[in-house]
């Protein structure tokens, strides 16, 4: 017999969950017949969409299982309330060992229905065939009674014909030519999803040998594969952790480390970080595991004993199946929406778009990860606080949480994860966001200190690009962030020689502490901190006004940049004056407006990140720059011919902004156009070196840094020797650098990594 079983609801499902710990047979409906018993019987009693028989391990019967199981349980009931077996149904006969016989044979044909369905078919079909041969040879009396008998015998045939499972057997047995001896044919109807006992989430992997493989990679020793799915718009993310792959003994062992660990806090846990953490107990539960396998019997490894303690570190004191998906960087946002427990996991790849994973999250596990992030972002999360929005640090991952009343059908889950280096322009030219002209024109804009909106959608890379602008500052340069997420790498610029200090606002969805500063108190506490470049994470409500206050009068005195949601110049004019209360003529505080957006070639399912629209935002107009020719746009996307196209006779003829360059700077047309093509020569140079020599990361940050560096250290040097940049020779003179230096340094490392 089994144990405890329970009727557990999840989102819109009921899932009976039956114990099978200690029982004498296995946790497998298809293989043994007393589970299929046990689990027919319970199904008579409750209502359940699913079930779950959990051991060390669960095997899980879909939906569609279930059903079946239900239609055998219900012509259970059905037959048992008809009584069919009394003497009424078999026959009115007064010969005691004929209506014993028929007792018998159809009470035998009940309890076989409940452990074996198609072998009680099968007997009673017999039964039904060796009744109709004797109804021949029997008096007149005797066939009336007989015919009783059959009668009942026929009703029970309807019964079994009218479930789906027989229906689907007899098509199946009329296929396979032949009748099973053994219970082979039920792995046919009833093969159980299979996942260990203590994690709560459900992968599946049917139907992949269907499918094209198009990628797959390692995570964290967990396998991912890629799958391109013909009657599906998005590709399939399936993973495979190898916590779903273990034998029963180390399932055992998985099972008793919790249950060792469960209460153990040492007293100098709550001084640890995050990382400290995860090493104190990685070694507590090498240490437990060691000790169990010892006690039991079992042989393992060293790998196998690290392999099953980052297992349970995982599901601990991480983030369980959650931590595979945050700490695939390939990924860019991860969604898991309400009802939990129906739907897979949803994810953006950067490479194959959106994709639907093999994961069923469970409103279980969701509750027990929510709790960790109230604990860790130490705010309320509740029905008076339904939104939870703030940066998981350990995994560079910011996190929004919403929960009833908001979200009416429970818990909902979005991760946005941050690339773990920065972008850089070359990467984006790398990507065909822009070409290097424009790489050289926005490099350019950074060194003559131009205020700067980077406008797009969510998804369209404006933080990305805001960071790879960030890079071109000089580093005797000090910047001022200000962010409600922290979502620029300011960590990584840090150690890469960037002067940077980060200021945190309270979030604009609510759910911050009392304690946190508004963004605009903050941005007007910012321009207290001195002369530094301003870079605001997002504008997006009253700090703007602020914001623009400071430009007009001249408080910033130096680069100012950030991102603000729009489609173009114009509309975000629109949305600063007129949503945000700015003063139309302060908008012209802006410079430029940079537009990103996400580009569908020829209407394809495929998003190709662009920069779209590149827009000085002129000073001599007064109510509608629209109406006043107030805008000049620099450059315009061509989707026909994916090009940014540049409108160079427009720019020297109308730019205010490039004449007061010149006039303040004392340069000609030429000398800063000159600039902006050795600046674009430079980036190209780099692009094209990583992809002769295979090299991605001399596009990465770290080097791309010391690369700009350079050409500005080396520019600086003609102008004292010369009085002006002579490009010529300090190009040849970067590029020699750059392969002597940094290519160099590249191949080495991969020399010492390959050792």
């Amino acid at each position: 017999m089994v144990g405890q079983s329970v009727v557990k609801q999840e989102g819109d499902k009921k899932i009976l969950v039956m114990d099978f710990r200690g029982s004498a047979y296995g946790p497998d409906i298809a293989r043994y017949a007393p589970a299929m018993k046990d689990v027919i019987e319970r199904l008579g009693e409750v209502d359940a969409d699913e079930v779950v028989l959990s051991e060390y391990y669960e095997r899980i019967y879909n939906k569609e299982q279930t059903d079946l199981l239900k239609g055998i349980a219900s012509l259970v009931m059905r037959l048992e309330s008809d009584a069919v077996w009394s003497p009424s149904h078999l026959g009115t006969t007064t010969e005691s060992k004929a209506l014993a016989s028929r007792h018998d044979a159809v009470l035998k044909v009940l309890n076989s229905l409940k452990s074996d369905p198609f072998r009680a078919y099968l007997e009673l079909l017999g039964e039904i065939k060796n009744e109709m041969a004797r109804l021949p040879q029997l008096s007149p009396a005797n066939a009336e009674d007989e015919k009783v008998y059959l009668n009942t015998l026929q009703f029970m045939r309807q019964g079994f014909e009218q479930t789906e499972l027989i229906k689907r057997m007899k098509a199946y047995l009329q296929q396979l030519g032949s009748i099973p001896e053994d219970r082979g044919i039920y792995h046919s109807f009833f093969e159980a999803a299979i996942k260990p006992s203590f994690i709560g989430s459900r992968i599946f992997f049917t139907g992949v040998e269907k499918l094209e493989l198009l990628d797959e990679y390692e995570v964290l020793n967990s396998k991912v594969y890629i799958y391109k799915h013909p009657d599906k718009v998005e590709n399939l993310y399936f993973i495979d952790p190898p916590e779903y792959a273990l034998p029963p003994e180390k399932y055992f062992l998985l099972e008793k480390t919790k249950e060792v660990v469960a209460s153990h806090r040492p007293d100098t846990v709550e001084f640890m970080n995050i990382n400290q953490a995860r090493k104190y107990f990685q070694k507590v539960y090498v240490a437990t595991i060691s000790d169990l396998a010892l006690r039991n019997g079992i042989n393992l490894t060293v790998e196998e004993k690290d392999e099953l303690a980052s297992i349970v570190s995982r599901y601990t004191i991480g983030y369980g199946i959650l931590e595979l998906f945050l700490s695939d960087r390939k990924l860019t946002d991860v969604y898991i929406d309400a009802p939990l427990g129906e739907k897979p996991i949803y994810l953006v790849h950067s490479k194959y778009g959106q994709c639907q994973t093999n994961v069923i999250f469970s409103s279980e596990e969701a509750r027990s990860i929510v709790s960790r992030f109230r604990a860790l972002s130490g705010r309320a999360f509740d029905e008076a606080h339904p939104i939870l929005d703030f940066d998981l640090p350990d995994l560079q991952t910011r996190i929004c949480t919403i929960g009833k009343p908001l979200s009416s059908d429970g818990i909902a889950l979005v991760f946005r994860l941050h690339k773990e280096t920065p972008w850089t322009l070359c990467q984006f030219m790398d990507n065909n966001m822009f070409d290097a002209m424009h790489a050289g024109l926005f490099s350019f804009f950074i060194d003559a200190q131009a205020s700067m909106l980077i406008v797009g959608s969510r998804g369209s890379g404006k933080t990305s690009f805001l960071q790879a602008l960030m890079q071109e500052l000089p580093q005797n340069l000090r910047i001022l962030v200000q962010e409600d997420t922290q979502e620029l790498p300011v960590p990584a610029l840090k150690r890469m020689g960037f002067s940077i200090q980060r200021m945190k606002t309270r979030p604009p969805l609510g759910g911050g502490s009392e304690n946190e500063v508004s963004a605009e108190d903050a941005l007007r506490t910012a321009l207290r901190l001195g002369d530094s470049v301003l870079v605001v994470g997002e504008v997006r409500s009253t700090e703007a006004k602020a914001l623009y206050e400071a430009m007009r009068v001249g408080a910033v005195g130096n680069v100012v940049m950030g991102t603000i949601h729009g489609e173009s110049a114009y509309s975000i004019w629109d949305r600063v004056v007129n949503d945000l209360g700015v003063p139309t003529t302060s908008f012209k505080a802006t410079d430029f407006c940079i537009v990103s957006a996400p580009i569908r070639f020829k209407g394809s399912l495929k998003r190709n990140r662009r920069v779209i629209e590149v827009t000085e935002v002129k000073k001599h107009w007064t109510e509608d720059p629209g109406k006043e020719n107030g805008f000049l746009n620099w450059s315009l996307f061509d989707a026909n011919n994916d090009s940014l196209e540049f409108f160079e006779d427009a720019v020297k003829k109308d730019s205010e902004w490039l004449r007061r360059v010149q006039r303040n700077r004392g340069l000609s047309y030429e000398d800063v156009w000159a600039e902006i093509k050795a600046r674009a020569e430079t980036k190209q140079f780099l692009v094209d070196t990583k992809r002769q020599l295979g090299l991605p990361e001399l596009l990465e940050a770290e080097y791309s840094v010391r690369a700009h560096t350079k050409y500005l250290l080396l520019s600086e040097k003609s102008r004292e020797a010369t009085g002006k940049t002579d490009h010529a020779p300090v190009l040849v003179e970067w590029k020699k650098w750059v392969l002597e230096n940094l290519v160099k340094e590249i191949n080495q490392k991969k020399l010492n990594q390959a050792e």
